[in-house]
């Protein structure tokens, strides 16, 4: 028995997206402008991605004031903000420095858009954020795939191929930021094992005949290796006064 809804959209709907950005563009967005020019003496940050947001803050107490602030005109509208995912958290350049000073442990990390944030000192000993993908996101791609080879399984070779090359040149777009090739390598290893495995359950001949050095000639062929596609922050989003 089904009973229609009247609050809400429906979990991975396509107006979702869009109906998420008409509301938090005058809820929150325009808002937390006006807060950051009235209220903030410090740096702010703001980043959002439909109904993901992160806020940084130079000063705790901004932050602290923020939150409040924030859970206030969120439910003077309706919602409330997810108590599991809403958080404040000691991040940043000087974060792992002064919990060292308190006696405290290493900086906590935070998830957004699949990647796990984390505060890192690279070779040269400065600071920079490291980005690595989201376990749960990865198995959970990997698991859609394993699916979808099974559903494909007796189609030719070059098709699945061809297919197979999408995905992992997808995923690497996304995925392959600087500090995080692990992921897209696991990726890539994974696809293999999986394409495979899937190949010798065609029947009891491809069992035999399927050895992994004749599989490797077939992943060289249609498997392209996953390589670095995005340089550092600071890199790609360098700018320069011309005078």
């Amino acid at each position: 028995m089904r009973h229609p809804g009247t609050i809400g959209t429906p979990q991975g709907s396509v107006i979702s997206p869009l109906l998420a950005n008409i509301y938090l563009n005058t809820v929150m967005d325009d808002w937390a402008s006006g807060w950051r020019m009235a209220q903030a003496k410090g740096d702010v940050i703001i980043v959002r991605y439909v109904d993901d947001a992160v806020f940084g803050f130079q000063y705790e107490s901004e932050g602290r004031a923020f939150l409040i602030a924030l859970c206030e005109r969120v439910e003077a509208y309706g919602p409330k903000l997810h108590p599991a995912k809403t958080r404040l958290i000691e991040f940043g350049r000087f974060a792992a420095s002064n919990r060292s000073k308190r006696g405290n442990d290493k900086p906590e990390t935070f998830d957004y858009l699949g990647f796990t944030h984390i505060c890192a000192v690279s070779r040269r000993g400065k600071f920079w954020i490291r980005r690595k993908t989201n376990r749960k996101r990865l198995r959970r791609r990997l698991k859609e795939v394993k699916a979808m080879l099974i559903r494909r399984m007796h189609d030719p070779l070059e098709v699945v191929g061809k297919w197979l090359a999408s995905v992992i040149r997808g995923f690497t777009s996304y995925h392959a930021v600087p500090g995080n090739m692990k992921a897209p390598r696991e990726f890539y290893t994974q696809i293999g094992r999986l394409w495979i495995w899937v190949i010798r359950r065609r029947s009891q001949k491809a069992r035999c005949r399927w050895t992994w050095e004749r599989f490797y000639r077939l992943q060289r062929l249609w498997l392209p290796r996953p390589r670095l596609a995005h340089p550092f922050p600071c890199v790609r989003f360098d700018a320069k006064y011309l005078r």
